[in-house]
């Protein structure tokens, strides 16, 4: 055997197995649970469960190769943000959106990762994608100004990924893009001031004439085929997207187990006996349970269907990509109504701060308001396209989508 050889079957036997990544976020859900009242008041994930989130290699599960990361299909990475969401919503937030970036970089121009990691593969990357501020194009590349709000885990990065338009002659959008900014070229302001996910300290980003060359920009809608490894071939808002469902679901499932430990032990007010015997507090679980199990299935279900496209290199078409993104914004709504079910069974006791409960019940609502897991807006498009109608640019491309386009 070649040293070469050598060295890469060592590197294969170093990368854990998706069961062994899914049991390291398990085992870190007694720890998260434990942290979860104190993340809140802070405001902010601290930065000891960033770092156990490095040591269990977690940010290493999308990040390309060639920058020391182990290059696994988005599903591995949602399985363990189900995990995550289980002990502490709060952190598994910051883990997805400080973790899903490493995928981002998979299909952009390899001299952006370079200026990343070139001397340090864990650093950590924000985002902020609406496209809040103003762009204007320069020798070279970008200038940036504006106020990017809800920069989810911030405090933890030294770059992000901020959202602008393109526009052409006439001022109107001409793509929507990612610019990369460095983070001497913006302030952190502390303005995260919320009822749920309140320790995601999503704060927001001031970016004040900030240089951005071409090679770190790239576009959210322009999906087109590359020679970029299967796991990065992807749709960007189906990855990134399904990320935000799967942080829902773990958080979902998180209450669904602090709802079991409470009704395992409480009795009735009325001094009729254990609360776990009525039929209401057993009927109310049961729904619960499947609406969240439903939503898993489906989410990964819709990565699989997927990978049946990039694994034999070809791009997800748009027929399916229409359909999964429902199958991705509908999970909020199904968490949140799973959550409310088990909520409304514990009367007056699950009010109190103290019931670990109502977090849960205000991370989930809050989760679910993100603009990915909005419902309406995405029925009514796969309704639209079912019916031939189109669904304008800036969504899966650059032009206009319509059912016909397949025929």
């Amino acid at each position: 055997m070649t040293a070469v050889a050598k060295a890469k079957e060592q590197l294969s036997q170093s990368i854990p197995t998706e069961k062994e990544l899914v049991e390291r976020a398990r085992a870190l859900i007694p720890m998260l649970k434990e942290k979860a009242d104190s993340v809140e008041k802070a405001r902010q994930v601290p930065s000891e469960t960033i770092q156990e989130f490095i040591n269990a290699g977690f940010f290493k599960i999308l990040q390309p190769e060639q920058f020391g990361g182990w290059a696994m299909s988005p599903s591995v990475f949602y399985k363990v943000l189900m995990e995550l969401g289980r002990g502490c919503p709060n952190s598994a937030w910051n883990m997805m959106i400080l973790g899903i970036h490493q995928w981002e970089f998979g299909g952009m121009d390899p001299q952006a990762g370079e200026d990343v990691w070139g001397k340090d593969d864990k650093v950590l990357v924000a985002s902020s994608y609406p496209p809040f501020g103003k762009v204007e194009e320069v020798e070279g590349g970008y200038l940036l100004n504006g106020r990017w709000r809800t920069s989810s885990g911030c405090d933890h990065a030294d770059w992000a990924f901020v959202g602008g338009f393109l526009k052409d002659e006439s001022g109107k959008p001409a793509d929507r893009c990612s610019f990369l900014v460095s983070r001497e070229n913006y302030e952190i302001l502390d303005d995260w001031h919320t009822f749920g996910l309140a320790g995601t300290g999503s704060k927001s980003l001031v970016v004040k004439d900030a240089f951005v060359p071409y090679h770190r920009m790239h576009s959210l809608v322009d999906y087109k085929h590359s020679d970029r490894p299967a796991n990065y071939l992807f749709p960007f808002n189906q990855a990134f997207f399904a990320a935000v469902s799967a942080v829902i679901i773990g958080m979902a499932q998180g209450a669904i187990d602090e709802y079991i430990d409470q009704m395992k032990v409480r009795q009735n007010t009325t001094g009729d006996g254990a609360a776990a015997l009525s039929p209401y507090v057993k009927d109310r679980l049961g729904n619960a349970v499947v609406r969240v199990r439903s939503a898993r299935a489906r989410l990964l279900q819709m990565i699989q269907d997927s990978h049946e496209y990039v694994d034999r290199g070809e791009l997800v078409p748009n027929h399916e990509r229409v359909q999964h993104m429902l199958d991705i914004a509908r999970v909020g709504r199904e968490c949140e109504e799973a959550v409310m079910l088990l909520f409304k069974a514990t009367g007056a006791r699950g009010i109190f701060l103290e019931n670990s409960l109502q977090r849960y019940v205000r991370d989930v609502i809050a989760a679910s308001n993100h603009i990915t897991q909005n419902a309406d807006d995405t029925a009514g498009m796969l309704g639209a396209y079912l019916l031939g109608q189109e669904i304008p640019p800036m969504v899966f491309g650059l032009d206009p989508v319509s059912i016909h386009d397949n025929a």
